[in-house]
């Protein structure tokens, strides 16, 4: 499989992810995807969209680290950040003076590294929804 295929792979893999309805579901793509070489964690969240953002990026990389998704290494905790602020750009529009709840994941295959964000949002008694995903390239050897 080429770079190009698997990019496209491991960001379809943490949308998956990130879709998953149940803690258990979450559970057993996560287990299975580790016993495929394939890392990931996954983070649920919820708030005001605005004032949450800090919590949602710091859960993420949190998360990542402690997972073992990344090492505990400027770069790595960059491209997570990184990648995890352009997924939350994406869902800004809709999500700005809202009520928010979702799940984020992080999925690493080898050099790729896809962050993908679920979010539902409230406005007045009815319900949206938005995605967002977004890719960084980092170093093998973790």
């Amino acid at each position: 499989m080429g770079p190009e295929r698997i990019c496209a792979e491991t960001g379809r893999l943490a949308l998956e992810v990130a879709l998953t309805r149940t803690r258990e579901d979450e559970r057993i793509l996560i287990n299975k995807l580790n016993k495929n070489g394939i890392l990931s964690v996954a983070v649920d969240f919820g708030g005001d969209f605005v004032k949450t953002i800090p919590k949602i990026l710091e859960s993420i990389v949190v998360g990542a680290r402690r997972q073992h998704v990344i090492v505990e290494d400027y770069i790595e905790e960059a491209a997570v950040l990184g990648a995890s602020r352009s997924a939350l750009e994406q869902l800004k529009i809709k999500g700005i003076g809202c009520s928010v709840g979702g799940k984020a994941s992080v999925v690493r295959c080898g050099e790729n590294l896809c962050v993908a964000i679920y979010m539902q949002i409230g406005i007045i008694n009815l319900d949206d929804m938005a995605i967002g995903l977004a890719h960084r390239a980092i170093r093998k050897g973790y």
